[in-house]
């Protein structure tokens, strides 16, 4: 058996040994005082309490689609159990970064208190790097494992759905709990009330820094879990066409040598007085080390330097893409100053800035994209070669994802060292320990902000590496649209991502709705509530999130798996192919343009609360925290869950290839 081919399962075993002993680690730092623990108890409560809801829920989902594969016309039980294990693989990432999550975000505050920012910002960061090693280790394990088992890349497309149907539940579900929250907490404490973020007079504290972990760890998880799973499947699918087996082991290779980067990476995070200098360490490190083994590994397997090519450009179009998302969303540069000041006068002229920066900020992402797309599939082979193209394509997606434990990390680290920010709050810690845990918060801002930019960017090369297979599974060398049932597809998949952003927009609105009610109620009906004589009712804000997440999750999920197939049946393989393509076009600009405006939102009213035009309490503050309202869902909800539609619909196309014919018209 070849080597590259074991290496895969070997190393995804490896990352997940080492995902334990970070998570050992973080164990044997102190969780702090009796009310420290008494908060994160709260909090980790919460949260493994909804995850526990969620997989009840989804698991009647699992089975019913488990049946359906097993007994669908040329798939059967093989493609029935890699789709099984996909969903369980995805649900045990999310499972086990979110529970290691929950114990580092005290411990960060602890740390913060008694060692400073050095240990803090070790501890925050191993907790994100458990989640980032579980995902790709995981992911790596799964796909070599089951190649190894059916050695056809056909069946193994079952282990991309698995991991794509859950990565759509837990991000919409996640972030519809998370922003519900999140609107609560923020209008009635911080405008109504007048009290600080984190306030533990709040009744919804508790419930927004849950939100976080089953948003921004467990949900953001799950989403690159399925990228990287789907990037790697493409990869083989595209790579046996091009070079036979040596195409399938280089991809799998190449992903085990990230894997090995990545945790090589995570010892170039040193504790520093400046942490985003830290983590763009280790960042650099684990990518310089990609891109050198990658160039002898593409000589020496494939006897070409083109895919190596291939393989560059892909980082090179996460790297911009994750610079022009810092420029758009930071507020260290004009776009969100610009908001900020327009916040002068008044909520109206925040929102029309933030939706200006939000559709600006999809220009050259997109032509960022367009380019390293020609760049892989011309160097690969081009119109002379057209399976090497695709095959590069596919490869610039593997590319980008191959250091996902690295980018990962540095991602779930945010939402640790945002909750220690809270949890300091609450526990009414030093005021330095909040100067140091806002400092990490603050970097955690800006990583979050990038890692969505380089979800979405994994995404439009995912999406499209997934489409290159499927119009392989299904022998289409071109799509005219010339044809109305093309033509009509296509306006189908360019309306989805509109419909779906509704669903969540407003499943968020309802939600939201329910917990300031809840959040007025508490203020005016418990004595002593804002003097801190009597505390909150917090679980019963845990329970209208949890409630309304796993209520609304349902049609907006379910959407992504069922019109692909309608159309394939009723229009037929070709005008599922222009639904796809509709759907990949406004996805990726409406995924940019929501999380993007978001972010901005977002910063804007950090950058006023730093002390300008007014700062907190001014007319400005409460304009712009209207404006990060508006945002949250945009940035947490339906921009990060148009990511996974684009690709959930293709890899069921891809599935399901064998069912379509030319429809009934």
């Amino acid at each position: 058996m070849n080597l590259a081919l074991i290496s895969a399962p070997v190393v995804g075993i490896l990352a997940l040994l080492f995902a334990f002993y970070k998570a050992n680690s973080i164990n044997q730092v102190s969780p702090g005082n009796d009310r420290m623990k008494e908060i994160a108890a709260y909090i980790a409560d919460g949260a493994m309490a909804f995850l526990r809801r969620q997989y009840r829920s989804l698991a009647i989902f699992i089975v019913a689609l488990f049946i359906i594969l097993s007994f669908a016309p040329g798939l059967g039980l093989s493609t029935a159990i890699c789709f099984l294990f996909g969903a369980l693989f995805s649900i045990a990432a999310g499972y086990f970064g979110m529970k290691v999550a929950t114990k580092a975000n005290v411990r960060t505050a602890n740390a913060a208190k008694e060692s400073g920012m050095t240990k803090a910002l070790n501890v925050a960061f191993s907790g994100g790097a458990v989640m980032g090693m579980c995902v790709v280790g995981l992911g790596l394990l799964g796909v070599g494992l089951f190649y190894i088992i059916y050695g056809d890349a056909n069946i193994i497309t079952g282990f991309g759905l698995g991991a794509s149907s859950i990565a759509l539940f837990a991000r919409v579900g996640g972030g519809i709990y998370t922003k519900a929250a999140d609107v609560g907490a923020d209008l009635v404490g911080k405008v109504e009330a007048g009290i600080p973020e984190d306030d533990p007079r709040n009744p919804a504290v508790i419930a927004d820094n849950v939100g976080d972990n089953v948003g921004d760890v467990a949900g953001m998880g799950a989403d690159l879990f399925e990228s990287y799973v789907g990037a790697i499947i493409s990869a083989i699918t595209l790579g046996i066409v091009a070079y036979g087996e040596s195409g399938v082991y280089f991809a799998l290779a190449l992903s085990a040598v990230g894997i090995i980067a990545s945790i090589i990476g995570v010892y170039f995070v040193r504790g520093d007085k400046d942490p985003q200098k830290a983590l763009n360490n280790g960042t650099l490190a684990s990518s310089v080390i990609t891109v050198v083994v990658g160039f002898f590994l593409s000589n020496y397997m494939l006897s070409s330097i083109k895919p190596f090519i291939a393989i560059l450009s892909g980082l090179a179009v996460g790297l911009i893409i994750a610079k022009i998302t810092e420029y758009y969303t930071s507020g260290d540069y004009k776009p969100v100053q610009r908001i900020a000041k327009e916040s002068e006068t008044g909520a109206s002229t925040n929102i029309i800035g933030g939706l200006s920066v939000g559709m600006m900020s999809t220009a050259m992402p997109i032509v960022v994209i367009a380019i390293g797309i020609l760049v892989a599939y011309y160097v690969s082979g081009g119109s002379s070669e057209p399976a090497h193209g695709l095959y590069g394509i596919a490869l610039a997606a593997v590319g980008m994802l191959s250091t996902a434990g690295m980018t990962i990390a540095v991602d779930a680290y945010g939402p640790i060292a945002d909750n220690a920010g809270g949890i300091a709050e609450m526990c009414e810690l030093p005021k330095e320990v909040r100067q140091i845990t806002d400092k990490l918060d603050s970097v955690g801002n800006t990583t979050a902000a990038v890692g969505k930019g380089f979800a979405i960017g994994s995404a439009a090369l995912t999406a499209l590496a997934l489409f290159a297979s499927y119009t392989q599974a299904v022998g289409l060398t071109s799509i005219d649209m010339t044809k109305p049932t093309v033509i009509a597809g296509a306006f189908i998949g360019g309306m989805l991502p509109f419909l779906f952003s509704a669903m969540t927009m407003d499943a968020v609105g309802k939600a939201a709705f329910s917990m300031i009610e809840e959040v007025r109620r508490q203020f005016r009906e418990i004595p002593g509530i804002m003097e801190g004589k009597a505390t909150p009712e917090y679980g019963t804000c845990v329970d209208i999130s949890t409630k309304a997440a796993l209520r609304e999750m349902i049609i907006p999920g379910l959407l992504a798996v069922i019109v692909p197939v309608v159309i394939g049946l009723v229009l037929g393989a070709e005008a599922l192919g222009g639904l796809l393509a509709g759907a990949l076009v406004t996805g990726v600009l409406m995924a940019i343009f929501m999380s993007n405006a978001g972010g901005a939102w977002d910063n804007a009213k950090k950058y006023i609360e730093e002390g300008n035009h007014g700062g907190k309490g001014s007319e400005a503050h409460k304009a712009a925290v209207t404006g990060d309202t508006v945002g949250d869902p945009f940035k947490d909800t339906s921009g990060p869950s148009l990511n996974i539609l684009i690709k959930l619909m293709t890899i069921v196309a891809l599935v399901f290839a064998g069912l379509f014919g030319s429809g009934i018209f």
